[in-house]
């Protein structure tokens, strides 16, 4: 019973910190700075992959940071879901702010249409080994923050390995373009609900930007069907918003039961043509980068 209850406990007061170990904290005040204190930051890896969207992110990839990262990836603490996403969201928002700059200086307009998070997808091995999809969940609590915040987003798993990769531990930039060249595709009926919004790829972190880039290549091969609509269809769902996002599992940790993640099958059929809308990816976020893709030249800020 002793047991059992000290399990029970960490659920609701985790043991430690994520970041620094210190105890009886889900992220203490200063490994909180380290993640979300400073204003998110476009970053750019060296050398930049081909069709890289632009990527922002909260903060490097080092210290308090990466241990968080590893802690909610790898050792499953999900009382960091909260913080992380917090932390994405906050890139998102950077993200669409400089697009929306873009935009007006080259057409005089801002974009619309609703955001889209479409995050990274994880091998179902790993999956099944982590016990979860880190970058999915994380990218459920950011588009809870955006949408306690007032911006109109949903989060759309659209994403599909197609092949099997190696592993890209230990790949240099150019070998991690190999390795994912190809490699993912959009799942069955995803094309059609993608066009017309504003499509921002998430994941935890970014290295070499190579997996963001191969993502940006599939969402906008969606384009290439006959009359130029999507090739793709099917059935598909799109993520409306989960329980536990709007009672602040950030702030308790993952002690509240979730109602479960409610989704609404999409209606109609898609319009040849590409009458919705071309696929539109507007910009890329993460939660951390590698500290050297903080370092841009300042000609190439925006």
């Amino acid at each position: 019973m002793r047991n059992w209850w000290q399990d029970l406990t960490d659920l609701v007061l985790p043991a430690e910190c994520g970041g620094c170990g210190r105890p009886r904290a889900v992220l203490c005040a200063a490994c909180r700075t380290a993640l979300s204190g400073a204003a998110p930051r476009r970053v750019r890896p060296a050398p930049e992959p081909a069709g890289l969207p632009p990527v922002h992110a909260a903060a490097p990839y080092a210290d308090a940071v990466r241990a968080a990262l590893l802690a909610h990836k790898e050792r499953g603490a999900l009382a960091l879901t909260g913080p992380l996403g917090e932390a994405l969201a906050g890139s998102v928002r950077a993200g669409l702010r400089a697009a929306r700059t873009r935009r007006a200086g080259r057409d005089g307009g801002a974009g619309g249409g609703p955001v889209l998070l479409v995050p990274m997808p994880s091998a179902r091995r790993a999956t099944r080994a982590r016990g979860h999809d880190p970058a999915l969940r994380i990218a459920y609590a950011a588009a809870g923050e955006l949408r306690r915040t007032g911006v109109p987003v949903r989060v759309l798993a659209a994403l599909r390995q197609r092949r099997a990769v190696a592993d890209q531990s230990g790949l240099g930039a150019r070998q991690r373009l190999a390795n994912l060249a190809g490699a993912l595709t959009l799942a069955p009926g995803c094309g059609r609900l993608l066009r017309g919004g504003r499509v921002v790829l998430v994941d935890d972190l970014m290295t070499t930007g190579a997996s963001l880039a191969e993502a940006a290549r599939a969402v906008r091969a969606a384009r290439t069907g006959p009359g130029g609509g999507s090739s793709i269809s099917g059935p598909a769902f799109v993520y409306l918003g989960e329980t536990w996002e709007r009672r602040g599992e950030q702030r308790n940790g993952p002690d509240r039961q979730s109602a479960g993640p409610r989704f609404r099958r999409p209606s109609g059929t898609a319009v040849a043509g590409g009458a919705e809308g071309k696929i539109d990816v507007v910009c890329a976020a993460v939660v951390a980068a590698s500290p050297d893709a903080f370092q841009i030249h300042p000609e190439l800020t925006e």
